[in-house]
């Protein structure tokens, strides 16, 4: 898929991860309406980004919040061609801990969020992606990215809820794209490790510095900007669907 022109929806849009794929996105010439609940944030990007870009505060696990989103962007730039899921929640947890055993308030709370609010977001985008017009010579009309995380497969301790639910972004990529092919629309997943968002970076340097070590190589965290790269590529390479990716420097993670 060329982006010059096309629309995208980007959860968590407003900082971090989600935030490097707008911004490439515009790069390349695209249209973006960010969701978020950052609204500061939401629309101190528009301001940056200017006319290319909208905001909309979106509750990822709440129906008539992500269509309010949905709904802005076709009015706004006429569709959807691209759906990138990047917002998401880490609240850590032991299944026993100190305090006893984990709220299971807490547990669903995670999936509904990570799991729920993904496939929430990307079953409306779909919606809209199924009546384009093809894109491409292949019959494409749109391209979804979700965000998984290494905790799907090297889940820590204290990452019962969250592992769970990126298993569950990993667990479904397959058969949601083979749902979707009918429509020729794809999807894939990407599974970071450790990066360089802005909650990491208010670790202290020695703590960040541990953690580059614990990376195979190259020995640092990984860049937004780098997330954005292979979002992009997926988004372009037409052939890539129904895909998982690691992105992670060859880190395994340590049980704690």
């Amino acid at each position: 898929m060329d982006l010059r022109e096309k629309v995208a929806v980007v959860t968590g849009g407003a900082s971090g991860l989600g935030l490097a794929t707008v911004e490439m996105l515009v790069e390349k010439g695209a249209k973006v309406v960010i969701f978020d609940l950052n609204d500061e944030k939401g629309q101190s990007v528009v301001e940056k980004l200017g006319e290319s870009v909208r905001y909309q505060k979106v509750n990822v696990t709440d129906e008539e919040s992500v269509q309010k989103g949905i709904d802005l962007a076709v009015e706004s730039f006429g569709t959807i061609h691209i759906c990138v899921n990047c917002a998401g929640v880490g609240t850590p947890g032991k299944t026993i801990g100190k305090k006893g055993i984990l709220p299971l308030e807490k547990y669903k709370q995670i999936i509904d969020i990570n799991l729920v609010g993904t496939f929430n977001v990307l079953r409306l985008a779909a919606n809209v992606m199924k009546d384009n017009k093809p894109v491409t010579d292949s019959g494409e009309r749109g391209v979804i990215i979700n965000t998984a995380s290494v905790a799907a497969f090297d889940g820590q301790m204290g990452q019962a809820g969250y592992g769970a639910s990126k298993a569950g972004v990993t667990g479904m990529t397959l058969p949601v794209s083979r749902d979707l092919s009918e429509f020729g629309i794809r999807v894939n997943t990407i599974a970071p490790g450790l990066f360089m968002t802005p909650l990491a970076e208010t670790l202290p340097e020695k703590v960040i510095a541990k953690l580059s070590e614990s990376v195979e190589f190259p020995k640092r965290l990984g860049k937004p900007s780098e997330f954005a790269d292979l979002a992009t590529f997926m988004m372009e390479h037409e052939y890539l669907n129904g895909e998982v990716i690691r992105l992670d420097g060859g880190i395994r993670m340590s049980p704690r």
